[in-house]
Parts: C-alpha cells; sequence; structure tokens
C-alpha cells in the first residue's frame, strides 16, 4: 500500500474515538512536502504552523533551526500512528523502525486532536490545478 504524494495541500483526518464509535472525525489543513527541497524545509524559519505538515517519504526528523517546540507523529505505510513525541528546537529525533512518513505541528495540538499510536489517519489531497499553456 505504497503512497507517493507531490507537494501541495489537502486535509489530515483524525478519527474521533470516543469509545464508542460515535462523533465527529478531526479534519484540519495539511501541507504536504513529498519533494526532496520540501522535505529539507520543513517547517524551518516559521513561526507558527497553521494545521499540519506531512513529510513524505520520512522516518525521523530533527529541529536544528526550528524557532518553535513542534510535536511529530511517526507513521507507518498503513497511515498508522506509530509514536508522537514533542521536540525542542536544536534537536535530533532518531528515525523510528517502520516510518515511512511524519507528521508535524506546533507543541502540544497532537493530543487536542486525539492524534496518538495506535490511531489510522487518512490523508485527503487537493486537487491539482494546471494551467493552459
Amino acid at each position: 500500500m505504497g503512497r507517493r504524494w507531490r507537494d501541495g495541500s489537502g486535509r489530515l483526518i483524525v478519527p474521533k474515538d470516543d469509545g464508542g464509535g460515535g462523533g465527529a472525525s478531526v479534519v484540519l489543513p495539511l501541507e504536504i512536502a513529498a519533494s526532496y527541497r520540501a522535505r529539507t524545509k520543513g517547517l524551518l524559519g516559521r513561526d507558527s504552523v497553521v494545521g499540519v505538515l506531512l513529510l513524505s517519504p520520512a522516518s525521523g526528523v530533527h529541529t536544528f533551526g526550528m524557532r518553535i517546540p513542534i510535536d511529530v507523529a511517526y507513521l507507518d505505510r498503513r497511515l498508522t500512528v506509530r509514536a508522537v513525541r514533542t521536540m525542542k528546537p536544536g534537536r535530533l529525533g532518531l528515525p523510528r523502525l517502520r516510518a515511512r512518513h511524519v507528521l508535524e505541528a506546533e507543541a502540544g495540538t497532537m493530543a487536542g486532536w486525539g492524534l496518538r499510536a495506535g490511531v489510522r489517519v487518512s490523508v485527503e489531497v487537493d486537487a491539482v490545478v494546471s494551467g493552459a499553456s
């Protein structure tokens, strides 16, 4: 179930788990960084994050050059969260076994969204409109 995305935008959907299977999912604005250049830049130089950034493919991140602490979620190939960590600026996160994608957001936000180990998220990509030449 390999996924190949392009740089762009979309929505991250975090299913609501209230124990009863009901409730609305959390839908978040998503920025996709799939090219080497976009993944390398990531959140560097930003003072805030609107929604969440998806780095793909990726199994680890660093926060050298970042201005803010971030939450990092490591996803496997099925988009199941393997681990969630908060990282301060200037840190190196070791690559996670079986991680294929990484989500980054402002520190403290992922817990509020219900994003934790074992949760399987989904991604909706915005349609790419190409201009006529």
